[in-house]
């Protein structure tokens, strides 16, 4: 199986690879999910399962052995001998409350006052969803982020069961608890609330004490049964997708299956807490030498799938701002290492928290920002950060074909759909945002815009983008709660800024010369607009209260560079000029532009990095790798005399 899949994908695009993390959750998905029978499995899967394909193209890495299929679901639900009847009777309690609500619609239409009635329906719908149960509810929040598939009014409403459901009774969850951990709760904690600290549609948290140590800790359980309902309802969601797969394509450019498909994957992993708590540790890995960033350690020798031990996180709740204030946490160092963190998340891990709302993210009194419930995550591919960051240099640039073309790559648009009509649309939102400048820019008017634009084409949000989408909606909403004239977009320019002139990865090396040249042009003031930038990145988070505070607390010398290190950008550009025929004639062009030497530009950009560069290490720097330079120079000359010929 995972052979096919590997050599499958590869046959169709050379440019897939399977990630070192994705593979390590293949290897432990593979114990959980095709024990016994991944061989059939497997056989069956290379056959039928042509949307998840279709998924790991998209995505640019393959889950050979998934917790979800359109298989794996149906024998689920078709193993036991009552479960026809309970299809049966669940597709007919579905069928009748959502073709009531459809009838509903359908007459305001008729009678002309479906606009003036959108609010009682929006929020019918909402309860709608909550009395048909989690599968239903985790639905709606799905729907909150997809404005490719209902209207922005609609998804306003559906935000409320982000936070707003019911919980279940506690004994009922204290039993749970008991059955996962092999013995009774006093044996392992000194106290638990009677109150639940948070209700989510998937499960309910608890703050408990642990009697080895009296350690404070937050215990998460799953809701009492729902594995079959979730599989049971699943089974109905893609066979009446596959009903609507010809409207599908007409609207969104892919059969409905797919979005089931999407769904159905993200939801079974988020219901197994293993997966919770392994992405708990990549976090902790990830974030292991930040220390403006808490995370918190769990417990997994006292979790299971479906109980999860994590330490207590004792901060103050981005719901309360009044608090933080009063807290007298620095909120402008606060709000930067938040947005911060956010980006470093989306462009540098590719592995983003998927629900940063404000009961997620907690202000510790120390200044760091601390995120909790890490159920749902969303994995980026080096192809798809390498693609996102094209789409940055096109708008930098103004290249909105090129911009339009970044939506097929990463799965937006389907392949071969004709852009040309999506061009003139996002010239439109783009410049008429971008015109306001950053103290007027906000990813909020940009994302409204952007709605109306997938509601009108054939355009499909993939679930780990809506994910992205969300997040940084929901950080920005929480940066304009604590402070309302924050601009989100005067802290991430200077951090994007910083990481394409240090960031070493060749990738993003490209990406920098792309910028710094238009029309075969060098923009010399687009360099210094980078340089300006990435300096003030660096001031803010060298400078900022946290880190004082957390080396006046921790025995460790917490350390965050003062200056900005060019050193590999020096000497990467050096070497391009040397090698690369191509650049070294750009280059030379922009010295001697409109027939004049630009010495003063170039002054004016080394008076920007005088005081960054440590111009002996930058010498030791390019000195020591002179002998590549030159092997790589009689390389090219060699090959080149070669081609000649």
């Amino acid at each position: 199986m995972e052979s096919f899949c590997v050599n499958s994908l590869y046959a169709v695009s050379p440019q897939l690879t399977l990630s070192p993390r994705t593979n390590r959750r293949v290897r432990i998905s593979s114990l959980a999910a095709a024990t016994g029978n991944s061989v059939q499995n497997g056989a069956v899967l290379k056959s039928n399962n042509s949307a998840l394909e279709q998924l790991d193209i998209e995505r640019g890495v393959c889950i050979p052995f998934r917790k979800y299929s359109p298989e794996i679901v149906r024998n689920k639900v078709l193993e036991s001998r009552g479960a026809i009847l309970s299809l049966i009777s669940r597709g007919v309690e579905i069928v009748l409350s959502l073709g009531l609500y459809w009838s509903a619609l359908v007459y305001d239409f008729l009678v002309g006052r479906d606009e003036e009635v959108v609010p009682f329906r929006a929020r019918q719908l909402r309860n709608l969803l909550c009395d048909l149960g989690p599968s239903f509810i985790k639905a709606g929040q799905v729907l909150a982020n997809r404005p490719d598939i209902i209207r922005e009014d609609y998804m306003n409403e559906l935000c409320i069961l982000q936070d707003d459901v019911p919980s279940f009774p506690n004994q009922t969850a204290f039993n749970i608890i008991e059955e996962e951990l092999g013995q009774p709760l006093e044996a392992v904690f000194t106290r638990i609330s009677s109150e639940t600290i948070a209700a989510a549609s998937l499960g309910q948290v608890y703050r408990a004490t642990l009697r080895a140590t009296g350690e404070d800790v937050a215990i998460k359980v799953q809701r009492p049964g729902i594995e079959p309902i979730i599989y049971r309802d699943l089974f109905l969601f893609r066979t009446l997708a596959s009903f609507l797969n010809g409207f599908s394509i007409q609207k969104l450019g892919c059969n409905a299956e797919l979005i089931v498909d999407e769904f159905g994957e993200k939801l079974l992993e988020e219901l197994d807490y293993t997966l919770e708590a392994r992405n708990i540790e990549d976090f902790l890995e990830n974030f292991k030498n930040d220390p403006t960033v808490k995370i918190p350690l769990v417990y997994k020798q006292l979790s299971g799938p479906r109980v999860l031990v994590m330490e207590w996180i004792d901060g103050i709740r981005c719901t309360n701002p009044q608090a933080i204030k009063e807290g007298g946490i620095d909120l402008d160092g606060f709000l930067t290492i938040g947005v911060s963190a956010a980006l470093r998340q989306l462009l540098e891990f590719g592995l983003f928290h998927g629900d940063p709302h404000p009961g997620n993210i907690f202000a510790m009194r120390d200044g760091r920002i601390a995120y909790v419930d890490f159920g749902n995550v969303a994995v980026l591919s080096e192809q798809n950060k390498q693609i996102l960051t094209d789409a940055v240099v096109h708008a930098v640039n103004e290249d909105y074909a090129e911009m339009a073309n970044d939506f097929t790559r990463l799965g937006f648009l389907a392949a071969g759909t004709d852009v040309s009509p999506i061009v003139p649309a996002l010239e439109a939102i783009w410049q008429d945002s971008s015109g306001k400048g950053l103290a007027d820019f906000n990813f909020r008017s940009v994302t409204g815009k952007f709605n109306q634009l997938v509601y009108n084409y054939p355009i499909r949000i993939p679930e780990r983008f809506s994910l992205v989408i969300r997040s940084l909606l929901t950080q920005e909403g929480i940066c304009f709660t604590l402070k309302p004239d924050f601009k989100f977009l005067e802290v991430a320019y200077p951090y994007v800024a910083k990481r394409l002139l240090t960031d070493p990865n060749p990738a993003l090396r490209e990406r920098l010369i792309q910028v710094l040249f238009k029309d075969g042009l060098f923009q010399w003031k687009r360099l210094e607009n980078l340089i300006v930038l990435a300096k003030e990145n660096v001031a803010k988070m060298s400078s900022n209260p946290a880190l004082q505070v957390r080396n006046k607390q921790s025995q460790r010398n917490w350390k965050v560079a003062k200056k900005l290190d060019l050193t590999d950008t020096i000497k990467d550009g050096a070497r391009l000029f040397f090698v690369d025929e191509g650049i070294r004639r750009q280059l030379l062009l922009a010295l001697t532009e409109d027939s004049k030497l630009h010495i003063e530009e170039l002054v004016d950009v080394y008076r920007l990095v005088e005081d960054q560069i440590d111009i002996p290490s930058v010498a030791v720097e390019v000195a020591r790798d002179f002998p590549t330079v030159v092997r790589d120079i009689l390389l090219s000359w060699s090959a080149s005399v070669l081609s000649d010929r």
